[in-house]
């Protein structure tokens, strides 16, 4: 299996959608998505799954991005707020607000290729840290 594209780890849902990062900073994550026809619902635009989906993997990222040696994060909680109908390229941003020694509560957002607000989302995520390793 592949990497999704810009991502450091594997995740093969995120690949089969082709959510692909754009930029990382410690806390916050952008990552873009062409709405394609596989990803419409029956009224031609995205599905409210493909966006909450785009929310879940860059929020999740925004809250691994505050730890250099966590290797994942779980989904607690996922709240989303549809505002407008996603069609074309759009684009999600997760900003990591709130962080404790292993639940982080992350914002998201999706725009359009235009700048127009599409959804908000709020979610808290659980770091994951490798096993440690004892001499045997």
């Amino acid at each position: 299996m592949s990497k999704a594209a810009g991502f450091d780890i594997e995740i093969p849902y995120v690949a089969h959608l082709g959510i692909r990062k754009l930029a990382e900073e410690t806390g916050s994550v952008t990552t873009g998505l062409h709405v394609n026809p596989e990803l419409m619902n029956s009224w031609h635009v995205a599905h409210g799954g493909a966006v909450m989906s785009i929310l879940d993997a860059t929020m999740g990222m925004s809250a691994k991005s505050l730890d250099p040696e966590a290797n994942g994060a779980t989904t607690v909680e996922l709240k989303v707020n549809f505002l407008a109908a996603a069609t074309g390229d759009i684009t999600a941003k997760g900003f990591a607000q709130r962080a404790g020694r292993s639940l982080v509560f992350v914002e998201g957002e999706v725009r359009s290729a235009s700048g127009d607000l599409l959804a908000k989302a709020t979610g808290t995520f659980k770091l994951r840290h490798p096993a440690a390793r004892h001499p045997t």
